[in-house]
């Protein structure tokens, strides 16, 4: 069973910028924490983890569609869906970012929180193979704008070395102004 925590810092700065009715995708949800998040904020989530017993922790919360898949193993479970939010925290599986890319509506954002190089010296993840390297994630996101970008070592909840953006797919209209959290 995985702990419940606080959705991420990062992810509520970001996610402020989705209004209610948005359609979210949380990747490799865990505990569900950004999903409740945003369910509670009134958007409807589709929530997607490889652990099967995690759909008893969304009970009966509609807004909150949960799906079974290992999505490093198996087809993307969602091909040909798009939504307006993306989020994906403490979690990197590279081959998905095509997918990822592809599921992003236009007007869409991306928030992504993950681990990076140097971050063995704070312990867990330290296997390269799920650190970004510097830049990764930028690089990651090329055709996107991006709104804010932080690579660095966080203190809270706990040290770490991490990459996190927030990148937004251009829609129609993309000369309107965008009001950004503070």
């Amino acid at each position: 069973m995985h702990a419940i925590e606080a959705a991420s810092p990062w992810v509520q700065r970001w996610g402020v910028l989705l209004p209610a009715g948005a359609a979210v995708l949380d990747v490799a949800c865990g505990g569900g924490r950004h999903a409740r998040w945003f369910a509670q904020r009134g958007c409807t989530v589709t929530a997607v983890d490889r652990d099967a017993t995690l759909a008893a922790q969304f009970g009966a919360d509609r807004r909150i569609d949960f799906i079974a898949a290992d999505i490093e193993r198996g087809p993307w479970p969602l091909a040909g869906r798009q939504f307006d939010g993306i989020v994906v925290t403490h979690y990197l599986h590279r081959p998905l970012w095509p997918a990822l890319h592809s599921a992003l509506a236009a007007g869409g954002l991306l928030i992504y929180e993950t681990f990076a190089q140097g971050n063995a010296r704070f312990g867990r993840p330290s296997n390269p193979d799920f650190l970004l390297a510097p830049g990764e994630l930028l690089a990651a996101c090329a055709g996107l704008h991006v709104l804010g970008y932080e690579d660095g070592v966080i203190e809270v909840p706990k040290p770490a070395r991490i990459q996190r953006i927030c990148a937004r797919r251009a829609a129609p209209g993309d000369l309107d102004l965008l009001h950004l959290p503070g």
